[in-house]
């Protein structure tokens, strides 16, 4: 994808999502002015940016909901049912997300939005007659604005109509410092003025094919000579509403000058009485019937604003510079415990290993924090689902989040929307009860969803809560025992391993299928992507007050704490999360039972144990129990014990991706580089304990 396409997609997806959290406002909020503006803002640019692409279908149905949004704003007075406005505004952005992701997925936009285009206009045409105190210039004007539009979106020439009465004016533009791309977001600017404007000229000229463009922009400006018939202050405002730009001059001038410049201009001229700047070249020489000789006129440098807050960074960078210090990681770790140092008196080496291992530690905490996300856009979502699924169901829903500044790694929030998708359709659909059935039992008409998310040592916690009926513990088990699902006595089942059924593939309560649910998918598409990121899901609920599902995830995946066990002549690493504790034992501790399996009974509770060298066929010459070493893992409230010849301490290791051809092996999450350089296989707590 080309720069100027991939920018498109990445800006628009963006607003689109800012859309939909301000069309929502509308029907939440009685302060309605902030969302009217935002809408009519982020409708404006979108049309902007997808006319200059040419993807008409795009700007065309923006360009009628600005329309619509204009009107809206205009006449604050006029009474809207805004829960249609608000369905009208959700459709059109839904259309406009699949457009631009057949456009990011690189195939062409060729959905038709004309019978939505006519349906705002009809709605629009309704609105404007039920409001009586609509004044007839104001329709004139629209009806211009309708003619223009279409001479400007019809005709294959980017140009707008002739203007006539119009006025020359100067303007020099500055970005953001490091927005990037400064020759494009100048590209959108010309095309923004073709819209109002004609006669535009610019410097640099070349801004399409010529990439040192973008130095010269950032260094002195974007220059633009044009005429136009609109007021400045209706220029002003367009300027203004373009992205990244941190300052601009505009001037009126006796006529749009020829580009006729021998060098690169270096300096703005300010007027001593006036904020109106003109472009000067380093050689004197007249400009505008003024010279550099006149003494009023001074020759200042155009003053350049401080450093902004944040960058946009490809996170293809961030994931390769996370690759690059796990690799700082690993050698570090080889050089300070290298073998051949055994034995050695350096404590000069010593002190600077611990200050090279100090400054390791804190380059991978500045580059792990470099690529946490709040959870607060993935939160927001919900706020759409919500909406949606109450309105179809005719259940009166309100959702509450908290914790949504809580930040997480970037490639572990990209697993978590669908899962959250679920579990809230699931409380939606299972949990919140009709309204009238909520009244009879006492409480409020609307339900309540909370989503929070919040940080518990080195593990992020996301709670979704409902005030619903609550899980049916009876109609679980029923099902399960239908099913064949339950492998020990019912009676010692506790309650979340009865609620953790509903995890399973094919699982569901639901006699009838309906649109949401009924078919046994879903839930089980939660514990699958949320045990992707090693995390964990949890199930507690109360009849008649609502149900809570935890899901804990690690802060992120690219390197963890582990302790190393020794099995053989193999070396294991076992997340340290997953580990409860290790300890030695007698051989009378041990029990067989019937099956032959070995258990240990540890305070009152029999656990499994896995002896790691006849799992994975290493060869040990520990074979006694009490001669080896039993570390005991959990994993959502199961644990077993595993068997190891010895413990060989904690270490932070890099975690890397398991070759194809191994992917199958059981109770294997990854592997990573030890100190001496030996490869270490990383046991996944999860996988071993089912």
């Amino acid at each position: 994808m080309d720069p100027m396409m991939e920018i498109f997609v990445s800006e628009t997806l963006q607003q689109i999502e800012e859309l939909e959290q301000a069309v929502l406002k509308i029907e939440k909020s009685t302060e309605l002015t902030e969302a009217i503006n935002e809408i009519f803002r982020l409708m404006h640019s979108i049309k902007g940016s997808s006319a200059m692409m040419l993807f008409n279908n795009i700007s065309i149905l923006a360009h009628s909901i600005e329309d619509l949004f204009d009107f809206i704003r205009k006449n604050t007075s006029v009474k809207f049912d805004y829960p249609q406005i608000t369905d009208i505004v959700l459709d059109s952005v839904d259309f406009i997300k699949n457009e631009v992701i057949k456009i990011q997925n690189e195939n062409e936009s060729d959905g038709d939005s004309s019978e939505r285009i006519a349906f705002i206009k009809e709605f629009l045409t309704s609105l404007k007659a039920n409001n009586h105190g609509e004044k007839v210039e104001k329709d004139n004007e629209d009806d211009k604005r309708e003619e223009e539009r279409q001479k400007y979106y019809i005709s294959s020439d980017k140009s707008a109509a002739i203007i006539k009465d119009k006025n020359s004016y100067e303007s020099v533009v500055l970005f953001e410092n490091d927005c990037g791309m400064e020759n494009v977001r100048a590209f959108v600017l010309i095309h923004e003025l073709s819209e109002i404007a004609e006669d535009i000229k610019y410097y640099p000229e070349d801004i399409e094919e010529n990439e040192f463009s973008v130095e010269i922009i950032r260094n002195e400006g974007f220059k633009v000579w044009f005429a136009s018939s609109k007021a400045e202050e209706e220029i002003n405002k367009l300027i203004v509403s373009m992205g990244f730009i941190s300052d601009f001059s505009l001037k009126k001038v006796d006529k749009v000058c020829e580009i006729n410049i021998e060098k690169k201009p270096k300096k703005v001229i300010v007027l001593d009485e006036t904020e109106e700047t003109s472009i000067i070249n380093e050689k004197p020489q007249e400009i505008h019937n003024e010279k550099l000789e006149d003494p009023k006129v001074q020759v200042k440098d155009i003053p350049l604003l401080e450093k902004q807050e944040s960058i946009n960074v490809n996170i293809g960078k961030l994931d390769k510079l996370m690759d690059l210090v796990g690799e700082l990681v690993i050698s570090e770790a080889m050089v300070t415990r290298s073998p051949e140092l055994e034995g050695l008196s350096l404590d000069g080496f010593h002190k600077a290993a611990r200050q090279l291992r100090k400054i390791t530690n804190d380059l991978q905490d500045i580059v792990t924090s470099i690529r946490m996300v709040p959870l607060a856009l993935t939160f927001q979502k919900m706020n759409r689902l919500v909406r949606d699924m109450g309105r179809q169901l005719k259940k009166e829903i309100q959702l509450e989040i908290l914790g949504e500044t809580t930040e997480v790694d970037k490639n572990i929030i990209e697993h978590l929307s669908d899962p959250l998708m679920h579990i809230i359709r699931n409380a939606i659909d299972h949990g919140i009860e009709m309204p009238q059935e909520r009244i009879a039992k006492g409480k409020p008409q609307k339900g309540k969803i909370i989503l929070e998310g919040k940080n518990a040592g080195g593990d992020v916690w996301i709670l979704v809560k409902d005030d619903g009926k609550g899980l049916d513990k009876d109609k679980i088990l029923a099902k399960a025992r239908e099913r064949k699902l339950i492998n020990k006595p019912e009676n010692e089942l506790t309650d979340k391993e009865i609620y953790s059924f509903i995890f399973l593939p094919g699982f569901s309560t639901n006699e009838a299928v309906t649109e949401y649910s009924g078919r046994g998918v879903g839930m089980d598409v939660v514990i699958k992507n949320i045990e992707k990121i090693r995390g964990s899901v949890t199930v507690d609920s109360t009849p008649n007050q609502g149900t809570v599902i935890s899901i804990k995830i690690p802060l992120t995946l690219a390197i963890i704490n582990g302790m190393a066990v020794r099995v053989g002549e193999s070396t294991y690493t076992v997340p340290t999360v997953s580990i409860r504790e290790s300890f030695r034992i007698k051989e009378d501790d041990l029990i067989i039972d019937p099956d032959g399996n070995e258990m240990l009974l540890v305070r009152g509770e029999c656990h499994s144990v896995i002896r790691l060298n006849e799992l994975y066929k290493v060869k040990t010459n520990v074979n006694n129990i009490q001669d080896g070493i039993i570390m005991m893992i959990e994993n959502e409230n199961k644990s077993i014990c595993l068997f190891a010849d010895a413990l060989l301490g904690e270490q932070q290791v890099v975690v890397k991706a398991l070759p194809k051809y191994i992917n199958k092996v059981k109770g294997i999450a990854g592997c990573t580089l030890l100190g001496d350089g030996s490869i270490s296989l990383i046991l996944d707590a999860g996988e071993l304990i089912n």
